[in-house]
């Protein structure tokens, strides 16, 4: 399962486009919109848009495709289930959306059209998007039992030639080692074990960062052209996102602890005075004796005097 994702500004193109009768088309679900004609359902995405004038790009198009080795399998119904599970992970909720699929091609795919102005008039972000959705897309497909098809994944490295081969080493390099680091301090420290130096870009002559740069072998590449998912921006998401993630597991665990000690300390001072003040039969203990004595020191207290004296 792949995911290809578009922006623009009208949505008239994008409905033409997948309601094409010569793709033979069937509309999967909808939300939001009046599907009695394109035209409706154009006017439906228009007027909801124009809640929120600050967003250049409303319209969002994405395709998803599936291999064609799981064409058997992927009914309308399946393939609806999977696009409602990416929108919900993507963040595409409360909006106006439709889905169709088409039968133009030998795999099968859906199309995606939603609108980036939700129902209360707020933008559903697109921070990262292309990084979040290869993530996504990597995780359904594995929850489905779908085929892995097209990508890095399956390129067959042995035959590769320079500099495509160290392209891929250091692309392999970075998908596992992304995922596991938490600062950049680590990742390049984690590269250069693997023999991979990492450069940074900077704009002028300051100290902000613009991009980066991945070298081995001789060879130097852009972060986003050994994958777009490897940009320095995408990377430095990840990373922050990790850090939290760590942090967020941390603190859960350090308080667990915490609790456990108090639970444990308070165990241990209730044992302790309960000792102190049990009574322990003894071989000198006498019931009857220490009763007595209770009764003579009552005796001994002095009668409080009430009213003022003289």
């Amino acid at each position: 399962m792949m995911a290809k994702i578009v922006k623009g500004k009208a949505f008239k193109g994008v409905v033409n486009y997948i309601l094409d009768k010569q793709k033979n088309t069937e509309i999967i679900d909808f939300d939001g919109l009046r599907v009695k004609s394109k035209v409706s359902i154009i006017q439906s995405f228009v007027t909801q848009a124009s809640l929120n004038s600050r967003v250049a790009k409303s319209v969002c198009h994405i395709s998803l495709d599936f291999s064609a080795q799981d064409k058997d399998k992927l009914s309308n119904q399946l393939m609806g289930r999977i696009a409602h599970d990416y929108m919900k992970q993507m963040g595409i909720v409360n909006t106006q959306y439709i889905i169709v699929r088409h039968f133009d091609k030998e795999h099968p795919h859906i199309h995606l059209v939603y609108n980036r102005v939700d129902n209360n008039g707020k933008t559903i972000t697109d921070s990262n998007d292309r990084f979040r959705s290869e993530k996504i897309c990597k995780e359904l497909t594995e929850k489905y039992s779908l085929y892995f098809a097209i990508g890095k994944e399956n390129v067959k490295e042995h035959r590769l030639k320079e500099p495509d081969k160290t392209k891929y080493e250091i692309y392999n390099s970075l998908k596992t080692l992304v995922p596991k680091c938490k600062s950049w301090q680590q990742l390049t420290n984690e590269l250069r074990k693997a023999g991979i130096k990492t450069e940074f870009k900077t704009k002028g002559n300051s100290d902000e960062v613009q991009g980066v740069r991945f070298e081995k072998n001789g060879y130097l590449f852009n972060g986003s052209k050994v994958d777009k998912m490897f940009s320095y921006s995408k990377i430095d998401y990840q990373l922050e996102q990790n850090a939290r993630s760590h942090s967020a597991s941390q603190s859960q665990e350090q308080s667990h602890s915490t609790s456990n000690a108090v639970v444990s300390t308070i165990g241990s001072v209730g044992s302790a005075l309960g000792g102190l003040f049990d009574i322990q039969p003894g071989s000198g203990y006498d019931e009857n004796e220490a009763e007595y004595l209770r009764l003579q020191r009552l005796k001994k207290k002095p009668k409080r005097k009430f009213g003022r004296q003289i």
